[in-house]
């Protein structure tokens, strides 16, 4: 993918579609999923890597972790809509840690819910999320048909993705978290914050994720990030299509 430098260009043709990852090498693993050649256009806060066909893509290395990606993606949300050219979705790409067996490793995940799982309080009687302390929210659903539409171009699994501050890395972390969210199949650490900054601006969101490790005990030996970011580029190569029709109108 060859990158040409541009300051602040934001004109385009047919749908904008942004799409925010937490590190380069997931944004780089999507942009293989596109022939031609790629912009890199400088913005406040960030940097996208722009490339335009029929339709616009902007990707977005948002950084690591729910605060940092909502303060990069709500900038370049910002940008979009001062120039006049909003986006029409926006996408929380990258790996994940799948939850046994529904995500094994090299499956890809599509959320039909994204969820803060660790949000909240911890009292005598458990977790608390946010909303049962009165305020704030915990999850942003998808277009439910853009969702199917998806799923059925990728034969990627539908269920909740939960974003994380931290890491599960014990076995019962993982079983907690399946309690709490028994149609979880995966977690990262994004996602949620994607969402609160599209939906801040009114903008849907779509949550893509590829699972490189089993979610529970930390074992380094066992993630298969090659694999994951492989699966990403083909996954990306066959949902395109399905996001390119969507009709932003249906639910």
């Amino acid at each position: 993918m060859v990158l040409q430098a541009e300051e602040g260009i934001l004109t385009t043709s047919g749908k904008r579609f942004l799409v925010a990852t937490a590190v380069p090498a997931e944004r780089d693993a999507v942009a293989q999923a596109f022939p031609g050649t790629a912009r890199e256009v400088r913005l406040p806060g960030g940097t996208l890597h722009r490339i335009t066909g029929a339709h616009t893509y902007d990707l977005l290395a948002a950084g690591v972790g729910p605060a940092l990606a909502a303060a990069s993606t709500a900038a370049a949300l910002t940008a979009a809509a001062l120039h006049g050219s909003p986006y029409a979705l926006v996408v929380s790409a990258g790996i994940a840690g799948g939850f046994r067996p529904a995500a094994p490793v090299g499956s890809l995940v599509v959320a039909d819910e994204i969820t803060v799982a660790d949000l909240g309080a911890e009292t005598a009687d458990g977790f608390l999320p946010v909303t049962g302390l009165g305020f704030g929210t915990v999850s942003h659903r998808p277009p439910e048909t853009l969702v199917r539409e998806v799923t059925a171009a990728t034969g990627a699994r539908s269920g909740t993705v939960l974003t994380v501050s931290t890491v599960t890395g014990t076995a019962a972390r993982a079983d907690a978290l399946r309690v709490r969210h028994p149609r979880a199949l995966a977690e990262a650490m994004e996602g949620f914050g994607v969402a609160e900054a599209a939906t801040a601006h009114r903008v849907p969101v779509l949550e893509v994720r590829a699972v490189s490790n089993p979610v529970g005990p930390r074992d380094r030996a066992a993630w298969r990030i090659g694999d994951a970011l492989a699966a990403l580029t083909e996954g990306f190569g066959k949902l395109t299509p399905a996001l390119e029709s969507w009709n932003p109108h249906e639910p």
